[in-house]
């Protein structure tokens, strides 16, 4: 009889695969980390990225780094020359036109989705945010405020429950991101412009995918107008 019989408390996954997924983490971690920075302009636009010195603060090894780096590379927040180094991208602010373009699109039918198939875990995070939302009413903390809009902006990504349509859509926020904190002290209505996320989020939550679609779809029409007014 062939024994099939597994030690207890040892893993039935191979090492490799442990490590695998492991490495994942890591560099997960470091693309979020590194896209934010960028995204916020903490990294500005130019600015050389060291990886031994990212590895280092986040105490990961450079394998991560570097997997998190060539996932940026494709979404066009950072560019590495050869034997030169890793930068964060410049900003082209007509990008601009082309980027709402595609999420002006894009965001609504996100929103449509997400009405349709909001799951039950996903609600509970809903109220969690519209929570939030309520909280930040009269701060003046921006920088928490667009923190707070970026995280519902992916919520509804995540919502759609469409890997291609999530990805796709993270990819230009992140870029939108990066103009709006170029232009962020400027912007005359940034507080309404977040607070309408309270609309899209109780449409979304009530199933109403079509009430979903439209106030997404001109919410992000008013913010690029609002911004164009301001360059």
């Amino acid at each position: 009889m062939t024994d099939i019989s597994v030690g207890r408390g040892h893993s039935t996954k191979p090492a490799s695969a442990r490590d695998g997924a492991q490495r994942q983490l890591l560099a997960d971690r470091a693309y979020t980390e590194l896209r934010d920075r960028i995204v916020t302009l903490e990294i500005p636009p130019g600015a050389p990225i060291d990886e031994d010195v990212l590895g280092a603060e986040l105490e990961i090894g450079r394998t991560p780094v570097r997997e998190a780096i060539k996932r940026l590379a494709l979404e066009n927040l950072v560019t590495v020359y050869p034997r030169r180094g890793t930068f964060a991208s410049e900003i082209n602010i007509t990008d601009l036109a082309h980027v709402s373009d595609v999420r002006a699109q894009l965001e609504g039918h996100a929103a449509y989705r997400a009405a349709q198939r909001l799951t039950d875990a996903q609600r509970a995070e809903l109220d969690q945010l519209l929570e939030e939302l309520a909280h930040s009413r009269g701060s003046d903390d921006v920088e928490k405020l667009m923190a707070l809009d970026a995280r519902v902006h992916r919520f509804i990504y995540r919502c759609t429950g469409n890997p291609y349509l999530e990805g796709t859509l993270t990819r230009y926020f992140n870029l939108s991101l990066r103009i709006w904190h170029l232009v962020l002290d400027r912007l005359p209505h940034l507080f309404a412009r977040v607070h309408e996320h309270d609309v899209v989020l109780r449409a979304i939550a009530a199933g109403e995918a079509e009430r979903a679609r439209e106030v997404l779809t001109e919410h992000i029409a008013t913010f690029e107008r609002e911004i164009r007014m301001v360059l």
